[in-house]
């Protein structure tokens, strides 16, 4: 029902605990999750993906109008007495998750409309602070072969930090709004369910009847990991956040009970191979996590001249670089951004963005790009 992978990096502290321990990282481990979690060091985890049981709480079985019978959730695994049974082993892994998560982490849970919505009210019980309802509709969904309710599309993943009072969490905003076209990343995501050679099957069978497809896992460590985090999964199945997490470098460690699962989903772990060269690759950098770069710097090594010229992207507006740093404009002297922002009529402005320099190719580049030659400590722009 989950998984979790990456390619080994130098070890942190926390990652040499991990690997001293009883559960060693980058592995997939059959063991219960609650009782193995116990054994992992305090807040040693960025991120969790946790794929629980639905307690579907199916009655008989599910057939089409030709008969044959459809491929449900029956698993002993997803079979509860009661309902309280039921949110007594939703509160008790979840304690656990609570407890491993790093002070910066955050955890994502996914669930059907059987179960997520007891999950989400005992997260926010526990002291879980919900970020975002993600809403997963599946392109390709089982069609309703009663006709008796609607079709269901959909599946809500539940996005949490540890606490309402958490200041900080990872998110790569830029990463999906890359992904996005440039666009804001929405809480609704288009993604099929697992199809061709991607389902595990067994003599034909789903082997898992819940596999999640790795495009949407994808998605989940994109938006709240870096390469290097360490990614839990308690209930791993047949290995799908471990195969994604070490496609992309991340660390994890997953837990299976099911001995089928297991060696499924480390059969498919072992064929995944990355080339560590590939991992700069892997990196989208934020704006935020970068060092500060004075725009006097860029005149100071040589990147800028005084005296030069720069421009708003449409050329409607000019200024002079100045020695000390500031812009000689028709409002006056002033910073980049406090120009930007006078001369567009606006309370603020980011000026990198705002200015350009004009290459000798004749094309405008802005000075960010500058900015970030400045930062690797070489031109990105030959010849400027």
């Amino acid at each position: 029902m989950i998984g979790s992978g990456a390619v080994k990096k130098t070890p942190s502290s926390v990652s040499m605990q991990l690997t001293s321990a009883t559960y060693a990282l980058d592995q997939i481990h059959q063991a219960d999750c609650i009782e193995a979690m116990a054994k992992l060091p305090e807040k040693s985890i960025d991120m969790i993906f946790a794929d629980p049981p639905y307690n579907l709480q199916l009655q008989g079985e599910l057939r089409r109008p030709d008969d044959s019978q459809v491929d449900g959730v029956t698993e002993e695994w997803d079979q509860f007495s009661s309902f309280q049974a039921y949110d007594d082993f939703t509160r008790s892994w979840l304690k656990v998750c609570r407890r491993l998560l790093k002070d910066e982490g955050t955890i994502w849970v996914i669930g059907s409309y059987h179960n997520i919505f007891r999950v989400g009210f005992i997260m926010m019980d526990l002291g879980f602070w919900i970020l975002n309802d993600v809403i997963w509709h599946k392109t390709n969904p089982m069609p309703n072969f009663r006709g008796t309710r609607f079709q269901s599309a959909t599946e809500t993943m539940i996005w949490a930090k540890k606490s309402i009072s958490q200041k900080k969490y990872y998110f790569n905003y830029r990463a999906m709004k890359n992904l996005n076209d440039d666009k804001q990343m929405q809480n609704v995501w288009h993604i099929p369910i697992c199809q061709g050679g991607e389902r595990q099957r067994i003599n034909g069978r789903k082997a898992h009847p819940t596999q999640k497809p790795e495009q949407l896992l994808y998605r989940v460590i994109a938006a709240a990991t870096k390469p290097g985090h360490i990614i839990l999964d308690p209930f791993m199945g047949t290995g799908t956040t471990a195969v994604v997490a070490k496609k992309m470098a991340r660390r994890f460690i997953g837990f299976e009970q099911d001995a089928h699962y297991v060696e499924i989903a480390r059969q498919r772990l072992s064929s995944v191979r990355i080339d560590p060269a590939s991992i700069e690759l892997l990196e989208t950098r934020n704006r935020r996590d970068q060092p500060r770069v004075k725009f006097g710097s860029l005149i100071e090594s040589g990147l800028l001249s005084i005296g030069q010229t720069l421009y708003c992207q449409n050329g409607r507006y000019e200024a002079s670089v100045k020695a000390d740093g500031t812009l000689l404009t028709s409002e006056g002297t002033l910073s980049i951004h406090r120009a930007a922002a006078k001369l567009q009529g606006k309370n603020s402005s980011n000026g990198w963005d705002f200015w350009h320099i004009r290459h000798i190719d004749g094309n405008l580049y802005s000075i960010d790009q500058l900015r970030q030659s400045y930062l690797a400590r070489q031109l990105t722009l030959p010849g400027m």
